[in-house]
């Protein structure tokens, strides 16, 4: 039987970021350098397929800092974590490892930057995820307060309209942050901003090759855990830019081949935290189906690097 014939449009820039590279490659270093049991608070990054492989070499992932054992070391998640954690962890006289990634440690240092200017900060994020939680727990209770939508902006309660500044999640959409933005601006005309984007440059460029590829194509998948944000957000992105079924999946079997009858496009993207093999593992699933031509849409290209942290390059 004669396959049908289906135009593979391969997104470009897509899955792992440079702070992803980062943090992986954190939790391979610590497990030579120290062995095994190495512990990680929280998911190292959001992807399931990257936490069990891990896992499988001997990390062990934990909530909180209070179930590891203070004679292994500890590694903190690219997401970043609250002031109060690598200070018990010293407390505790551990060897901890802090893997966030230095664009949110970045949006860290501009909080306590603004704190230090007598600011009180208004962060755009999602209540509850790691990297706003991290990024609120840089300052005492109350100096950071949370929107996550417009209609947020006119109920939050500050202490001086003449006092404030933002600083936004760096996986949100562009879009989305700058209507929120411009929100905060229309009732805090004296509220200041970061002096440059705090939504990662990665981030940026994947929404990006979504908005490209989006209007050209029957359907959109981005290769992604439910957890991550970056990825949801590609969803969202696709839909608004015309694309009229767009959907995450984790892995080639989350598929739903019912919904894609008929089409003879498709668009494939991977959020940050995503590997390439799961991305390969889709596209094999289309090949077994259809007669798949592949078109790679490059939009932009990354060569960023970040260093991992001094106590992993030097011997144990």
């Amino acid at each position: 039987m004669t396959k049908p014939p289906l135009t593979l449009y391969l997104a470009a820039p897509r899955g792992f970021c440079a702070g992803v590279d980062r943090a992986i490659k954190i939790v391979e270093m610590a497990l030579q350098k120290w062995g095994a049991p190495v512990y990680v608070r929280h998911e190292i990054v959001h992807n399931k397929f990257v936490v069990d492989g891990l896992r499988a070499k001997g990390a062990v992932f934990v909530e909180e800092l209070d179930e590891c054992p203070d004679d292994r070391p500890v590694i903190f998640s690219a997401h970043g974590v609250p002031k109060s954690v690598p200070a018990a962890a010293a407390a505790r006289e551990m060897i901890y490892v802090d893997a966030t990634c230095p664009l949110v440690s970045k949006v860290h240092i501009e909080a306590q930057r603004h704190a230090e200017a007598g600011l009180q900060m208004i962060m755009i994020g999602h209540k509850g995820h790691p990297e706003t939680v991290g990024t609120m727990g840089q300052l005492p209770e109350g100096e950071v307060l949370l929107v996550e939508t417009v209609d947020d902006v006119a109920g939050v309660q500050v202490r001086d309209p003449k006092k404030l500044a933002f600083v936004t999640q760096t996986t949100l959409s562009v879009d989305d942050t700058r209507d929120i933005v411009a929100a905060l601006q229309d009732r805090f005309p004296a509220i200041v901003g970061p002096h440059k984007e705090d939504i990662c440059y990665a981030t940026t460029n994947r929404q990006e090759a979504v908005k490209t590829v989006a209007p050209r194509s029957d359907a959109l998948l981005v290769v992604g855990a439910p957890n991550s944000s970056n990825s949801r957000r590609l969803v969202e992105v696709a839909s608004k830019a015309g694309c009229t079924y767009a959907q995450l999946v984790q892995r080639a079997t989350d598929i739903d081949w019912r919904a894609l009858e008929g089409i003879s496009s498709i668009a494939i993207t991977a959020g940050a935290s995503a590997p390439e093999v799961l991305v390969n593992e889709v596209i094999d699933a289309f090949r077994d189906r259809y007669d798949v031509t592949v078109e790679t849409v490059e939009t932009a290209t990354e060569n960023v690097e970040f260093k991992v942290p001094r106590i992993l390059r030097v011997p144990a």
